[in-house]
């Protein structure tokens, strides 16, 4: 799941010059802040969370649960003056699906939970068989956008899973940002979608030759 960055101008017009920083524990709430305002908008978090109120309350917690495991293992990545965030999940290592499955049963509406459940069967079901990198979620804050910041924090990422000869994994939540996936190597694999949810697209990336 992801977001935020889409319509990249050409490389010559981008402006951003961030770094990347791997996220340490002392950083770890400004990271999750990050993803948080990225996705105010994204489609498939609003659905779950409709509300302002309810969304700003809960989805933290839906972060540090889909994807915090990011941060034990030293792949939570954010960019200088926490201009965007990515968290990756290394291979072997996966969402807390016990938290995840407690938190949604408490924040979700009763009538979704059926439709959510069902996403997240499917989004098991497209995973690689084989030990891959997964990428749970990215974005970049709302005034950041349009710099590179997101092809900045992918290919930092990237570049470590073709030195591993690893394949690379996520669901985009946003169909304007395949593209930008595409550029970087990920191809569209289906569709994922129960109820009234959005479309999630399965994307995989096989890795590249130094």
């Amino acid at each position: 799941m992801n977001t935020d960055f889409v319509l990249q101008p050409p490389a010559a017009n981008r402006s951003s010059t961030s770094l990347v920083h791997i996220a340490t524990g002392s950083v770890e709430a400004s990271v999750v802040a990050t993803i948080v305002t990225a996705f105010a908008a994204d489609p498939v978090a609003r659905w779950m969370y409709p509300e302002p109120a309810h969304y700003l309350k809960h989805f933290p917690g839906f972060v540090r649960a889909f994807a915090g495991r990011a941060f034990d293992h030293n792949c939570a990545h954010h960019l200088t003056g926490f201009e965007g965030a990515a968290l990756w999940l290394p291979p072997d290592v996966q969402p807390d699906e016990g938290a995840i499955a407690e938190l949604l049963e408490r924040t979700v509406a009763g009538e979704k939970q059926p439709a959510v459940l069902s996403i997240f069967e499917q989004m098991a079901s497209f995973h690689p068989a084989e030990l891959h990198w997964y990428l749970p979620m990215i974005g970049v804050d709302p005034v950041r956008q349009r710099r590179g910041c997101g092809a900045v924090l992918l290919r930092h990422a990237l570049h470590q899973c073709d030195r591993e000869r690893r394949a690379a994994y996520l669901e985009s939540s946003n169909p304007e940002n395949i593209p930008l996936y595409e550029r970087h190597g990920f191809t569209l694999l289906g569709r994922i979608q129960a109820g009234t949810s959005p479309i999630l697209y399965p994307m995989l990336r096989e890795p590249r030759s130094a």
